[in-house]
């Protein structure tokens, strides 16, 4: 069985830090990090995807954490064809428009590329220190199976090199009858790791907790159950505390799926107070177990 990796998707936001989860002595961000660090191996960067991150922030990560730690990263809104506010770009790339969001389209082709370019070169520093677990790729619900969507995630992979990516896809289509065996043969065949999603059912967004290794590495992302799903209060989207007895129904399938790959990232990604860390710790103690 390959190794598994348990952490959480966040280490700095505000409901954790008033929740008391951090010891008091834990007062600054260096602090928090270190703290973070001693509990979990593996963190997924989410700010990635609001706002391109800073060289000097990312050098700081790498520098404030052991040897082995990894970093999963989510990727920028505007590289997943989300809706992105034009404050977020870079200031020289930002185009002259009224728009509250931008699209790739927006952009000349050279700003796009640029764009590109300037999001990858700000991870050397985690790339250097071997800390980059993966690029979190999470497409927007609109992003359905269709040829030349299949063919933008081979472009994806194909940009990131030599990084790794990860593919979470958030459109019933890609998992609906036929469709959910020729979506992993197309992840498998181009060695791409698909991302397994635990969230509620019954929505356009739903995927089906498909635990299937796709590459040598695997990764599974719990969103929780919150019956507040379609709010936009992502506190009480996500707002999720798993029970003992749900996590330990998990533990016995992600055992399972590690025997598929080398490595298996699992994130809780319910991510309201300190719901997270200490499903996370909790899960960890099962699989351990």
């Amino acid at each position: 069985m390959g190794k598994i990796l348990v952490g959480t998707a966040s280490w700095t936001d505000k409901t954790l830090l008033a929740s008391g989860w951090y010891p008091q002595t834990a007062d600054t961000p260096e602090k928090r990090l270190a703290h973070y660090a001693k509990q979990f191996p593996l963190v997924e960067v989410d700010s990635t995807y609001y706002s391109p991150p800073a060289e000097n922030t990312v050098g700081l990560w790498a520098a404030r954490t052991p040897a082995n730690f990894l970093f999963n990263v989510k990727a920028f809104s505007l590289l997943t064809g989300h809706p992105t506010q034009p404050n977020k770009l870079y200031k020289d790339l930002r185009p002259e428009t009224d728009k509250k969001n931008i699209y790739p389209d927006d952009l000349s082709p050279q700003a796009y590329e640029d764009v590109w370019t300037r999001f990858l070169s700000a991870l050397d520093p985690l790339a250097e220190a071997g800390k980059l677990g993966v690029l979190l790729f999470q497409f927007p619900p609109w992003f359905t199976i269709r040829r030349s969507h299949k063919d933008y995630l081979v472009e994806v992979a194909r940009r990131c090199s030599p990084l790794r990516v990860a593919i979470e896809l958030r459109h019933e289509s890609w998992f609906h009858g036929d469709n959910q065996q020729e979506t992993l043969d197309f992840l498998r065949r181009h060695e791409l790791p698909f991302v397994a999603v635990d969230m509620p059912q019954g929505h356009k967004s739903s995927i089906p907790p498909v635990l299937s290794a796709t590459s040598d590495l695997a990764v599974v992302r719990f969103h929780g159950h919150s019956d507040n799903w379609t709010s936009r209060d992502i506190y009480e989207k996500f707002g999720y505390d798993y029970s003992d007895e749900e996590l330990r129904s998990w533990a016995p399938r992600l055992s399972k799926l590690a025997e598929q790959a080398t490595q298996t990232h699992v994130l809780m990604n319910n991510c309201y107070s300190d719901y997270a860390q200490r499903n996370a710790a909790t899960l960890v103690d099962l699989l351990s177990g």
